[in-house]
């Protein structure tokens, strides 16, 4: 007969109580494992060991990203203790007078970093030390931008940053209907100064240029304005400390920046029947953007839906509340056949003009046409979004 396997244990530790008499000898600590606990695992607990002994009771910890290749991420003196790697992760518990470091250090260029010391400036000091010419900014050139984005971890909120592409706004204005690029000329010539309203509308159909445009706005206010994504809005808006971290922050007060925070296809957030369907998310939407969690805060959403300005809550389209409501449509006829240039001959444009990401099919060759008579892309060409 087979013995059944007793379930698998959570690592974790065992302290006594935490008074300590001056003088008194350090807590003892206990911690268990079994089989499914990995090297990292047992580095992650040895270095709380001294903390939760009491032996260093001041510990700093920090997450980077960028992190140079070369960096050591700990001081000359460190006396390396273990040494683990698995599954795009390296980790390093150190240790030097007075004091413990656990390096975790992974492919993607992000680390973290948790010191224990004897005293508060000792701690300060080593991660100082640790931390110094450790990271470089994401590498941008002439069509890149650096853009955050955020999503909500197993950890909680997270953000990261990477170059993304984004060409300037006068090399992609003629991607646009008239009525369109004059409107999105005087978004992107706002400045600091000029921001009435916080909440960006462009609502229109697929394949229209929203996100392109989006691009284009980042990079266009990036001397005063800070950009991120937001992956997964309805987390945000359903959870208030992921709401307080993303949107307002805690900003350096002399440098400071505006932050715009970007929400694509929230269709069901901002909808007509939001309030039923999306309980308080779209409350906190109007909350940061005309209420008192917004107030003394410089942040801006920019939205992007595929709905009709009709079906959208008449709080989210009131006067005062948007700094502008865009609506992104198709190129006129003329238009698309000015785009389209060479590939314009036999080109098959009816009279209701086309989309970006159409017009885009077309010069690839993609010539296949709906029951609408419209042009339609097929999943190697690009839906700009």
């Amino acid at each position: 007969m087979t013995t059944p396997r007793r379930p698998p244990e959570i690592l974790h530790l065992v302290e006594t109580p935490e008074t300590v008499t001056e003088g008194a000898p350090p807590l003892s600590v206990v911690f268990n494992l079994n089989d499914n606990n990995s090297p990292t695992d047992v580095m992650d607990v040895l270095s709380l060991r001294p903390f939760a002994s009491g032996e260093q009771p001041w510990s700093r910890s920090t997450r980077l990203e960028h992190v140079k290749p070369d960096a050591p991420l700990r001081p000359e003196s460190a006396r390396l203790l273990r040494a683990a790697e698995e599954r795009g992760q390296s980790s390093v518990l150190a240790e030097g007078d007075g004091w413990t470091l656990l390096v975790n250090r992974w492919t993607n260029g992000h680390a973290y970093l948790a010191v224990s010391a004897v005293s508060e400036e000792l701690a300060a000091s080593i991660m100082d030390e640790c931390v110094r010419d450790a990271t470089e900014p994401p590498k941008t050139d002439e069509t890149n931008i650096e853009m955050g984005f955020w999503h909500m971890s197993g950890h909680g909120p997270a953000r990261s940053e990477r170059a993304i592409s984004a060409d300037p706004w006068a090399d992609i204005r003629r991607n646009y209907t008239a009525p369109v690029a004059e409107a999105l000329d005087e978004v992107m010539a706002l400045t600091r100064e000029d921001v009435s309203g916080r909440l960006l509308l462009l609502h229109g159909p697929p394949g229209t240029g929203k996100t392109t445009a989006l691009r284009a706005l980042a990079r266009a206010w990036g001397e005063w304005c800070r950009a991120d994504c937001v992956l997964d809005p309805e987390s945000l808006f359903g959870t208030p400390s992921y709401l307080m971290q993303a949107a307002v922050g805690q900003d350096d007060e002399e440098n400071r920046r505006w932050r715009l925070l970007i929400l694509e296809d929230c269709d069901e957030l901002i909808r007509g029947e939001a309030k039923q369907s999306a309980g308080q998310g779209l409350s906190r939407l109007l909350n940061l953007t005309d209420g008192m969690l917004g107030q003394g805060r410089d942040v801006l959403v920019a939205i992007t839906t595929n709905e009709d300005l009709a079906r959208l809550h008449p709080a989210v389209v009131r006067p005062g509340r948007c700094l502008a409501q865009i609506e992104v449509g198709p190129l006129t006829r003329e238009e698309s056949l000015d785009w389209l240039g060479e590939h314009a001959e036999g080109a098959d444009i009816g009279p209701d003009g086309a989309t970006l990401a159409e017009l885009a099919a077309l010069r690839k060759g993609e010539k296949t046409k709906p029951a609408g008579g419209r042009p339609t892309t097929d999943g190697a060409t690009g839906f700009y979004l």
